[in-house]
Parts: C-alpha cells; sequence; structure tokens
C-alpha cells in the first residue's frame, strides 16, 4: 500500500472505539483533514459535523455529513451551547481545546483522541513540544470529568513509526 493509502484508511483506534458512540448520535469530527473519519462515521449511521480550517482538503462531502470551516486556534468555538454524543479527533493538538471538548460532550457521550506525543521527534514530525503530548496528558485533561475506557501511551509501527497517546473516554 502506498503512504497515501494508509493516511486514507480509518484510525484502527477510532474504528473500535466509534462502536461505543450512541447509535444514530452527533458525532464531531475536529480537525477532520480529508474526512477519513468523518465519512466512516457517516457510514455507521451517526450524524457527523465535521470541522476544519481548511475544508479544501474535504473532497465530495457524504450524506450524513456537515463540512464546516473554522480555525479552532484563532476563532472564536464554532459550537457554542451545542453538545455531541462523540467526539473523534486525530493527528491533532491545541491544547486550550482539550477542556472545551470535554464541555461538549452529550452525558454519556465518548472522546475519543489519538495524537502524537513525546518522543515522536525521533521518527521524524510532529517534532515540535507544541504539537506532542506530554505524557499522561490526555489522562490528566479528562481526569475528574470522563471515565476512562482505554488508554495508552505508545510507539506504533503502522502506518508509519510514530509515538501516540490515545484515549477513549466517556462522560459519566
Amino acid at each position: 500500500m502506498t503512504a497515501h493509502a494508509h493516511e486514507s484508511a480509518p484510525s484502527a483506534w477510532v474504528e473500535r472505539w466509534s462502536h461505543h458512540i450512541r447509535p444514530g448520535g452527533a458525532v464531531l469530527d475536529l480537525a477532520c483533514g480529508p474526512g477519513r473519519h468523518a465519512r466512516l462515521l457517516a457510514r455507521m449511521g451517526f450524524e457527523v459535523e465535521a470541522v476544519d480550517r481548511d475544508p479544501s482538503l474535504f473532497a465530495e462531502v457524504p450524506e450524513g455529513v456537515v463540512l464546516r470551516a473554522a480555525d479552532l486556534e484563532a476563532g472564536p468555538w464554532p459550537y457554542g451551547g451545542r453538545r455531541f454524543d462523540g467526539i473523534v479527533v486525530t493527528n491533532y493538538l491545541h491544547r486550550p481545546l482539550l477542556p472545551r471538548l470535554v464541555d461538549a460532550l452529550e452525558p454519556g457521550g465518548l472522546l475519543v483522541y489519538e495524537t502524537f506525543a513525546e518522543g515522536n521527534e525521533r521518527f521524524g514530525k510532529p517534532s515540535n513540544p507544541d504539537f506532542l503530548l506530554r505524557h499522561g496528558e490526555l489522562l490528566e485533561a479528562v481526569r475528574g470529568r470522563l471515565r476512562v475506557l482505554a488508554y495508552e501511551d505508545v510507539v506504533v509501527g503502522d502506518p508509519r513509526p510514530a509515538a501516540i497517546q490515545r484515549i477513549a473516554a466517556r462522560l459519566r
């Protein structure tokens, strides 16, 4: 498989945990990029809100997906008062959003998060500490607010070697 083919495949972590989101629920795919997870979630019957700074990366928006352009770092939070049954985030980190994501979950809602962690600099980019989770940072972000169903701080080899953290956590 080419690198591009791997990049377009959904994350195994997201595939594993998306089945634990309320069937038919509203799911936010944050920093969706080309939409690999939004497409997966829409096929599963979720109402998907996909947001990215550059929506042109997302070609052919499928039925069941609403695509929104928003600068998640410099602009206002585009979902004031809105809550989701699931929130999916992969390969993206903007620390000020972590508490906002917890606040945007419905009771029983599931946060599925996976991104690069300290140690990734030995494999390539991202290597800037501003874009790498510190050891245990995802756990700290949800401590006392969400029930952790699964957490990993690991080095993976597929689709390419990387140091990552990932969490699946439910609003109590």
